[in-house]
C-alpha cells in the first residue's frame, strides 16, 4: 500500500465526532446531532437540537454540548 493510500486509511479511522463542545452559529439552524460535519459511520440517530431556545443544549444520545454564539 503506498504511504499516501495509508496515510488516508488512517485518517479515517481515527475516533469519529470525538469532539465533545460545539459551538454554532444562526447560520447552522436548524441544529441536528449528528451535524453534517461529523463522521456518521458511528453515529447515532439524528435528532434536532434546540439550542436556540437557551443558548445551549445538550444533544440526548452522544452528550455533546452546543452552544448558540451570540
Amino acid at each position: 500500500m503506498s504511504e499516501k493510500l495509508t496515510q488516508s486509511v488512517s485518517n479515517a479511522l481515527e475516533t469519529p465526532n470525538s469532539q465533545t463542545e460545539y459551538t454554532v452559529t444562526v447560520s447552522d439552524l436548524p441544529l441536528h446531532c449528528p451535524t453534517p460535519a461529523m463522521s456518521k459511520w458511528n453515529s447515532h440517530p439524528k435528532v434536532y437540537i434546540p439550542v436556540e431556545d437557551t443558548g445551549e443544549a445538550i444533544c440526548p444520545y452522544c452528550g455533546a454540548l452546543y452552544s448558540l454564539e451570540k
